[in-house]
Order: structure tokens, then C-alpha cells, then sequence
């Protein structure tokens, strides 16, 4: 049974229609690419599926859990972690504090414990932080956990929001243009980064990408989306050799 289904969803913004007929069912631990020219709709598909939006038409299910309609707290809690395209972090706060905030919604000391530092609160704001830390070194950036995350270069920012999306402890793991903005050096590492935590954590991964290398290199499957609507799906090859995906958005030069 797929980690995560989803059955003919479409969705219009006033009269457009943003996604049409869309389809999709993720196995457990695969690495699923979603590709196409901007504009098609990839970020709204994503923002459907973790409950920014709600679909006009269409269900999604996580694991034998219809989530269509929930709260994005909600579907997060049930496993669903995301990234954005463009970073969401706090100025003035460091990098743990950035990755301890994300635990707090799986906290369990109550108002008695917050206010009174009862015992249950002691123990579980160490294992909290240890978690952290632990994440932190997951994606290469333990060295830099006292520092202000936007004191930080670009690159460990994002590896940053990386570890803030991880302590959530999702099941399946949504990037959205995780390389975005990277230079040459950048992008190698975030690609070993997402290898490594793949193979540590066994997480299932969806990601947008521009950058052909990194959705060629890492994804086992691959969608083109054109206008809301999916024209391809197949490994890598089959879409780089696709007519269709070449003549709507790869043309000549697939290395990107």
C-alpha cells in the first residue's frame, strides 16, 4: 500500500483551474521528483497535499488516513514534513533553538510543567535538545548550533531548515527546491545531505527541482507537470528521452 495516495485531485483558484486530474501514490522510502516550467502548479500540488490549500475536487490519503481538508499542524503531526522554497527562519534565533522549536508540538509536560519545571519537563527538554543536536549533525551543521542562523552562509541555512523539517519526524518528506540558489560546491553537498538522510532516516522524499542533475541523480521516479496536468511519469531515463517532456520543458540540454 502506498505511504501516500492521491486520487483525482484538482483545484481552481477562482475561475482557473491550477490542478487538474492529478495523481499520485508514494512507496515507502522512494525518492519521487515532481518537474515542469514555472507556472505549472508544482508548488500548489504541494500545498494542497500538506493542507495550505484545500482541493476543489479529489482525496489524499497518509498511510489509511484521509487528510484532505486538515490543518497543516494536523498533517504534519500525522508524518508529513515539508521545506518551502524560500527560507523560513526566525533572524534572531540560533540554529538549535531553530530545530528545538519544531519538537514542541510532540510535548507532552503540559502548562503545569512549563510553569512549575516539574521533572517530566527537565527530562523531556534534554531529550529534546539532544534530538537537536543529533539532526543538526545528520545535515553537517552541529558545529554552528550556537550561532544566529542568518548570521550563517546560505547554504548551511538551508541545511538548517533541512534539520527543522526532519524534528518533526515525518514519514515522508516534501523538499521544495531544496538547491535553490545554491552555487556549484553547495549543491554537491545538499545532494549528499539528502542521499545520507535518506538512507539513515529510510524516508520516503518528494522534491521540486529545476536543477536537472539533482532530480536526474537522485529521484527513482519522476513527474512532468504542464498547466496543472502531468504529461509524463517514469524513471529517469524514460523522462529525459520523453518527446513530450522535451518539447514542453527540457528541450535539447537536460544537465541544467
Amino acid at each position: 500500500m502506498p505511504l501516500l495516495r492521491v486520487d483525482s485531485m484538482t483545484h481552481y483558484f477562482g475561475g482557473l483551474r491550477a490542478v487538474h486530474n492529478y495523481d499520485l501514490a508514494i512507496e515507502p522510502g522512494q525518492i519521487r521528483g515532481l518537474i515542469g516550467p514555472n507556472g505549472a502548479g508544482k508548488t500548489t500540488i504541494f500545498n494542497l497535499i500538506t493542507g495550505r490549500y484545500t482541493p476543489t475536487e479529489g482525496k489524499i490519503v497518509l498511510e489509511d488516513r484521509e487528510i484532505t481538508g486538515l490543518q497543516p499542524h494536523q498533517i504534519a503531526s500525522l508524518g508529513l514534513g515539508r521545506t518551502f522554497q524560500n527560507l523560513r527562519l526566525w533572524r534572531h534565533m540560533n540554529v538549535l533553538d531553530h530545530v528545538k522549536m519544531a519538537h514542541y508540538s510532540k510535548i507532552t509536560y503540559g502548562l503545569m510543567g512549563a510553569f512549575f519545571g516539574t521533572p517530566k519537563r527537565t527530562r523531556e527538554e534534554a531529550e529534546i535538545e539532544d534530538e537537536s543536536y543529533s539532526l543538526l549533525e545528520l545535515v553537517g551543521v552541529s558545529h554552528l548550533a550556537d550561532q544566529i542562523v542568518t548570521n550563517l552562509p546560505y547554504g548551511a541555512q538551508r541545511r538548517v531548515e533541512l534539520a527543522r523539517a526532519l524534528a518533526t519526524q515525518p514519514k515522508i518528506l516534501f523538499l521544495d527546491e531544496p538547491t535553490a540558489g545554491m552555487n556549484p560546491e553547495e549543491l554537491a553537498q545538499m545532494m549528499e545531505i539528502i542521499r545520507h538522510v535518506h538512507a539513515e532516516l529510510e524516508l520516503a522524499i518528494f522534491l521540486i527541482e529545476h536543477r536537472m542533475k539533482v532530480v536526474m541523480d537522485l529521484c527513482q521516479v519522476i513527474q512532468t507537470l504542464v498547466f496543472g496536468e502531468v504529461i509524463a511519469e517514469g524513471n529517469p531515463d524514460e523522462i529525459r528521452n520523453n518527446p513530450m517532456v522535451i518539447d514542453a520543458y527540457l528541450g535539447k540540454e537536460v544537465e541544467v
